[in-house]
């Protein structure tokens, strides 16, 4: 049966436990646990089930980061089905997929799974993207967008801290770690879908491929941010296990660590943004990053402990939280019909990257660990230098410091 979509207008006269923002927080929480439980056991068990090497797990990535290119496919997918609906059917096809992860434990096994994981993954990201700009007011978003990655965190505490006390204690299998995190983000999603209505979208989106000009920052923004975002996901997990042979409840625990910064830290952010602008809170990300992976270079220049590998991941973390700027950034400078196709374009370009580079510098990773680390510190510097190009009060019209005099322009 077809559900008529309710305004969002109207929405406000629903239980506070049915409206759109209830929802955001309820797939907030559900994603999380499914990904970054995936993540935290992947590096033990590809190395423990299928031998993975640095090539092997840079040709993963890249393999995984195929669906996330392809997010420009949302535009298609969006003239039969709703936005709305597209998160609900992403996110449970990320939960089946991660469930089932332990059940392929070879080459070929892991990289299918992973392919069907990711499409979930991405495809419910690029839409939950469009859904948060849209659905929340722009002058909160900053501080929304930071408790909605607060919620996310905090429900992956709870898997972490399962995981870092009973792993060892309950001796738990990657099959059933797996099983249960992926069935609870696939749960969520079920209950979701019958028990929200359809939310109508306050302004219609454009169903068609959109790339304008005016949007050349943000584009070259999210390309620099996917390009040094993979050396970060693929290669720092990686060492703490290769390096210092961290086993599964030591990362988890490494993991949880960063979980209480963003519980607490998000929060705190987004107000930040909200106050400083998106301009400054850019700038303090990328110059953070830069001394980050510089300093992981340093682990293998100086021969620093583990104590510091772990430091750096903790921080490394803090800074990332602060990349919700570059999505207030864009919804302030957007057409609202552009939100949905634009999210998808960006998705794509954030992705090209991704889809060469895990591979490449697998095999660099292999010769020269901290050469990698040395090539994501150049990338944040690139990323510092466009960011100081971001008006202090970015509007339609004033997308960078450049366009100040022009006047405001639906789109171009």
């Amino acid at each position: 049966m077809t559900r008529i979509p309710m305004p969002l207008s109207e929405a406000r006269t629903l239980p506070i436990w049915r409206r759109p923002v209830a929802l955001l927080f309820l797939m907030a929480m559900a994603m999380p646990v499914a990904f970054a439980t995936w993540s935290a056991l992947l590096n033990n068990f590809v190395i423990e089930a299928a031998g993975f090497d640095g090539s092997d797990i840079g040709w993963l990535h890249t393999v995984r980061e195929v669906p996330g290119f392809l997010a420009i496919g949302v535009i298609a997918i969006l003239l039969f089905v709703r936005e709305q609906s597209l998160a609900l059917i992403s996110l449970g096809l990320l939960g089946i997929a991660t469930a089932l992860t332990a059940q392929f434990p070879s080459m070929g096994g892991i990289l299918t799974i992973t392919m069907l994981s990711s499409i979930g993954f991405h495809y419910y990201e690029t839409v939950n993207q469009s859904l948060q700009l849209q659905w929340l007011p722009k002058d909160r978003a900053p501080q929304m967008l930071g408790w909605l990655v607060s919620a996310g965190a905090g429900a992956t505490l709870v898997a972490y801290l399962a995981i870092v006390l009973t792993w060892e204690s309950l001796g738990l299998s990657y099959d059933f770690v797996y099983m249960v995190s992926g069935g609870f983000c696939a749960a969520v999603a079920l209950y979701c879908w019958f028990a929200f209505p359809a939310f109508r979208e306050p302004h219609p989106q454009t169903k068609s491929f959109v790339l304008r000009r005016r949007y050349w920052l943000y584009y070259a923004l999210q390309f620099m941010a996917g390009a040094r975002r993979q050396i970060f996901v693929v290669f720092a997990g990686f060492m703490m296990v290769e390096k210092f042979g961290y086993d599964v409840h030591e990362v988890t625990a490494l993991f949880l660590i960063t979980l209480l910064t963003n519980i607490f830290g998000a929060p705190l952010i987004g107000r930040a943004v909200a106050r400083w602008g998106e301009r400054k809170g850019l700038m303090v990300e990328y110059a953070g990053l830069m001394g980050v992976f510089l300093a992981y270079g340093g682990l293998y220049w100086f021969g620093w402990g583990v104590a510091v590998a772990a430091a750096l991941y903790v921080i490394d973390n803090v800074f990332f939280a602060l990349a919700l700027a570059l999505k207030t950034y864009f919804q302030k400078i957007a057409d609202p019909g552009d939100i949905a196709p634009t999210a998808a374009v960006a998705f794509t370009i954030n992705h090209i990257a991704a889809v060469f580079l895990p591979a490449a510098l697998g095999y660099l990773w292999l010769v020269a660990p901290d050469a990698v680390f040395l090539l994501a510190a150049g990338m944040a510097g690139v990323s510092f230098t466009l960011a100081l190009m971001i008006p202090r009060h970015p509007a339609p019209g004033r997308e960078t410091v450049f366009a100040r005099a022009r006047l405001p322009v639906a789109a171009e």
